[in-house]
């Protein structure tokens, strides 16, 4: 037996004629295309109720007024004639292409969020969700950084992922701890000075 991108193909099942025999394909099989990309489970990203909210919100906008909207752009520009030298046209081409992207991306991290408490007070941990001041080594300056989605940016603060390699570094990190990742120009230390959700 052998398993070709996902499709399981048997000695049992291989037609009679002398062209699929060669091709190694059965009777049930069918021809498919396997990407060269590995398929790769979305992560979970851990988002906060208001956070899920605003998203869900504007997804909702993109998939019914943005696409109406959208259509009626590309509809009068279609109007306007030669689609070759129409400026337009391909304009809101390229904006209805920008909308798409968004929607799918909207669409995946509402599939795969989980909505985490955020309580008010400070916290012993790092943890997704809190916020953080820290120190890299060789600057006095503290930084305040989420650390979570970057759905859930905020004005005031920088985010920084829990999959990151600061990130990951900082969970379960304690205030007064430092700790030392690696950072695409070499490895960084961090101390962490504050905790706070």
């Amino acid at each position: 037996m052998m398993i070709t991108c996902g499709l399981k193909v048997t000695s049992r099942s291989v037609p009679s004629t002398p062209r699929a025999r060669s091709s190694g394909l059965g009777i049930n099989s069918r021809s498919v295309r396997c990407s060269s990309y590995p398929f790769v489970m979305p992560q979970v990203q851990q988002l906060s109720q208001e956070a899920h909210d605003r998203l869900a919100t504007e997804f909702q906008d993109l998939t019914t007024r943005g696409r109406i909207d959208i259509a009626r752009k590309i509809e009068t520009a279609r109007e306007l004639g030669d689609l070759s030298e129409n400026g337009d046209y391909h304009a809101a081409k390229e904006e209805q292409g920008k909308m798409e992207g968004r929607i799918l991306h909207l669409e995946s991290i509402l599939e795969n969020s989980e909505i985490v408490e955020l309580t008010a007070g400070s916290v012993d941990v790092v943890a997704p969700g809190t916020v953080i001041a820290i120190v890299f080594e060789g600057d006095e300056q503290p930084e305040r950084m989420l650390v979570g989605s970057i759905e859930e940016k905020r004005d005031d603060v920088g985010v920084v992922s829990p999959g990151s390699p600061l990130g990951a570094a900082l969970l379960g990190v304690a205030v007064g701890d430092s700790v030392t990742f690696e950072a695409p120009g070499g490895s960084q230390t961090v101390k962490v000075v504050a905790i706070e959700r």
